[in-house]
């Protein structure tokens, strides 16, 4: 896919602010609700190069497109009159830089290698809104930000060639935003999908009774599947606000049930079934130390996508032939008729 490059004058005024009290539903204020006086960045312009993240590392066309959201990199800021931001501003380098080198580099690094890597920057929402432990906060303040991958997404399909295998993948704020993908999205494009990838977030019976695109993996190979999973030293570190999933699977052995696996030759992972999350045993996680009381305090919720990256370049690779082989399989069922 090449997202075509497009002079816009918006670029000249990405300092302008964007506050305001409404009660109008917009792009910046997707639920019509009134708000507090607040600064709202400039929406990315997704026909931009400079809004994405790409990587081609597919020489031989037989890899998937692999549409990747990020997670939450920035603290609530003010501006200079005061106004406080609940959002990344896509068109502020420093937030662009830390989406890109504190993660999207590092995950295109091992995710794009025999397949095409795209990821959007969005206006992810902030991190005090997930520290609040509120479920309607959360929601709230996420409308924006999900209605910013949705529009990346819907471009990023209409332009890439929809005969390759579709994945789908996010981790903490972007598994939320792959979670809201798999409900937006119509059949055909659902048919596309090789599989969807939610680290480090939840998947409830709430989001699978509303969407029928969510159904979670139960094995390595399946296709259409949903891949979710969260990470614990002990079940009473569980997070509900973000791991309280109705569905786990292990991405080392991938399993469903509490048949352990081995990682890195020292480290066992674990489903716990009861609880649908992996609790790892024999793993300091210290690399990853608490951040101010709230992650990493018994949960290893940084290390989702980086600890487990081999056995998920893998099985992005296992799902993608597979789901060629059953679009070939299907092929020569209809040429016989």
């Amino acid at each position: 896919m090449q997202i075509p490059i497009k002079m816009i004058a918006v670029i000249l005024a990405v300092s302008a602010e964007a506050a305001f009290a409404s009660c109008t539903a917009n792009d910046d204020n997707p639920s019509g609700q009134a708000v507090e006086s607040r600064y709202v960045p400039l929406a990315p312009d997704y026909s931009d190069p400079m809004m994405w993240i790409t990587e081609d590392g597919d020489a031989d066309g037989t890899g998937a497109d692999v549409f990747y959201v990020v997670s939450t990199w920035e603290d609530d800021w003010t501006t200079a009159d005061g106004k406080v931001c609940h959002y990344a501003d896509v068109w502020n380098p420093n937030h662009r830089a830390h989406m890109a080198e504190l993660e999207l580099n590092k995950v295109a690094a091992y995710m794009s290698p025999g397949n095409r890597f795209y990821a959007p920057f969005y206006r992810h929402t902030t991190i005090q809104a997930f520290m609040t432990n509120s479920e309607d906060t959360v929601y709230q303040r996420t409308r924006l930000s999900m209605d910013d991958v949705r529009k990346a997404f819907d471009l990023f399909q209409a332009q890439r060639d929809q005969s390759r295998p579709l994945i789908i993948a996010g981790f903490s704020q972007g598994g939320l935003a792959v979670v809201e993908l798999l409900k937006h999205i119509d059949d055909e494009t659902y048919s596309q999908l090789a599989a969807a990838y939610v680290l480090g977030y939840k998947v409830t019976k709430a989001d699978m009774a509303a969407c029928s695109h969510i159904r979670p993996a139960e094995g390595e190979t399946d296709t259409g599947v949903t891949i979710c999973y969260n990470t614990v030293k002990d079940v009473k570190y569980v997070l509900p606000l973000i791991a309280g999933s109705d569905i786990c699977i292990n991405p080392v052995n991938w399993r469903t049930d509490a048949t352990p696996a081995t990682l890195h030759d020292t480290i066992t992972i674990t489903v716990a079934p009861e609880y649908h999350v992996l609790v790892a045993t024999n793993y300091s996680a210290s690399e990853y130390p608490p951040f101010r009381g709230f992650l990493n305090v018994g949960d290893i919720h940084s290390c989702e996508p980086w600890l487990y990256s081999e056995c998920l370049a893998k099985n992005i690779s296992v799902r993608a032939r597979a789901w060629r082989e059953k679009q070939t399989s299907v092929g020569i069922r209809l040429s016989s008729r």
